[in-house]
């Protein structure tokens, strides 16, 4: 997707400043989210027409935020008559975020720059059974020594990003219940691992970090309305409206059951097993013999058996009708899909979703939806757990402005 030149039109995804008083926080983070989304530097002048602030204000935080390290004057950008303007670039190194992605599969842990760069990561299996005390001992024990070992500074580091399967108490910070993850129940795993790291913590459901990174720095910066289809150990959707991350009332939304795409790769498995696509030995037992039996169930459709790719077609076609009733209920242009086994699936799937999209009469009639793969990699949600914290502490944030 090519990206928007800041302020070029009405749909640019840049938030408008205001010029009233007692708002400096939120326009300092409008200032910045519009450096940060354009790579290629933007000059003050440019700032203050994307922003909708006055020249003085834009000056003023722009020499705050160089002061403090977050932007560094990158160039001189050249306007055919008169001095040529001074572009302004975020530095990377600036700070960090850790992200952690609690799988029933894989934990996976990253560090990364203010830019949402990955700078280290690691990955091990999620063990079994119901000792979660131990589970997050050894999380925490894990972020600890992937900080040590990457070229983040502990004192540049805002704080850890936790990503978990649904459903979640997000004012609480537990994880409730989750499925495939037999024995955690309610777990108040964001302060624990904040006691143990020493980082503050927040957490969120995997679908929504997924779709945050995705706006701040995976394939949909340029969007304002975007749906994000996860496909992990189970699935979701991630929504943003209006630059807007959904959450709901109780930071569970994106179940997609009600629209019949859900899907795990435990049931998929299943089906292939009972249908004689798979055989015995891929029966499920864990979450990690499912992804076994995904990969050759993809192998095989990729070889043409034509029972194999009859399982994966009417996956498809599911996951195709959800995506459209959401895209057209939520009026997105926007559709990204990821997660950790959209590797294994992605090209076949989007063969047959992709054209469903296309031919929506719904959207088709005024504008054109991209459907795209993520650019992050299978690691999407544990980035997005990272993105939280850089979200949460520089995006501009609406409420901010609510007197209180």
């Amino acid at each position: 997707m090519t990206s928007m030149r800041a302020g070029s039109d009405a749909q640019s995804p840049i938030r408008r400043g205001t010029n009233l008083p007692r708002v400096g926080d939120f326009n300092e983070s409008v200032v910045l989210d519009a450096i940060r989304r354009q790579p290629s530097g933007l000059s003050r002048v440019e700032l203050a027409k994307a922003t909708g602030l006055s020249p003085q204000t834009v000056s003023n935080i722009t020499r705050r935020l160089l002061d403090q390290g977050l932007i560094r004057e990158s160039g001189r950008q050249s306007s055919g008559s008169g001095k040529p303007r001074t572009l302004l670039e975020v530095v990377p190194d600036s700070l960090y975020a850790v992200g952690v992605h609690l799988d029933p599969a894989v934990i996976t842990c990253v560090v990364v720059d203010l830019l949402g760069t990955v700078v280290a990561q690691r990955s091990q299996s999620t063990p079994s059974g119901g000792d979660t005390d131990k589970i997050a001992a050894d999380m925490a024990a894990s972020v600890s020594a992937l900080l040590d070992g990457s070229v983040a500074d502990r004192d540049r580091v805002l704080g850890l990003g936790i990503a978990a399967p649904g459903p979640i108490d997000a004012a609480a910070g537990w994880v409730v219940d989750p499925p495939e993850l037999p024995g955690w129940g309610r777990y108040p795993l964001r302060d624990r691992l904040s006691e143990a790291t020493g980082l503050p913590a927040v957490l969120d459901k995997d679908v929504t970090a997924a779709v945050v990174a995705e706006r701040w720095t995976g394939a949909a910066t340029a969007s304002r309305n975007l749906l994000f289809f996860y496909f992990g150990t189970g699935t979701g959707m991630g929504l943003v409206v209006d630059d807007t991350v959904l959450r709901g009332t109780s930071g569970n939304a994106g179940e997609i059951g009600g629209l019949g795409a859900a899907c795990s790769t435990r049931t998929l498995v299943e089906e292939a097993v009972a249908l004689g696509v798979l055989g015995a030995e891929y029966t499920v037992v864990n979450p990690a013999d499912a992804q076994r039996g995904l990969r050759r169930l993809a192998e095989l459709s990729a070889s043409g058996d034509a029972s194999a790719d009859g399982v994966l077609e009417r996956l498809s076609v599911r996951i195709g009708r959800g995506v459209c009733a959401a895209a057209t209920l939520l009026d997105v242009d926007t559709v990204v899909f990821g997660g950790p086994v959209w590797e294994v699936l992605g090209e076949r799937v989007l063969r047959t979703v992709e054209p469903m999209v296309a031919s929506s009469p719904f959207v088709k009639a005024t504008h054109s939806t991209a459907v795209v793969s993520t650019t992050l990699g299978e690691n999407v949600a544990a980035v997005g757990a990272a993105s939280l914290v850089l979200d949460g502490a520089l995006s501009a944030q609406p409420g901010a402005l609510l007197l209180k």
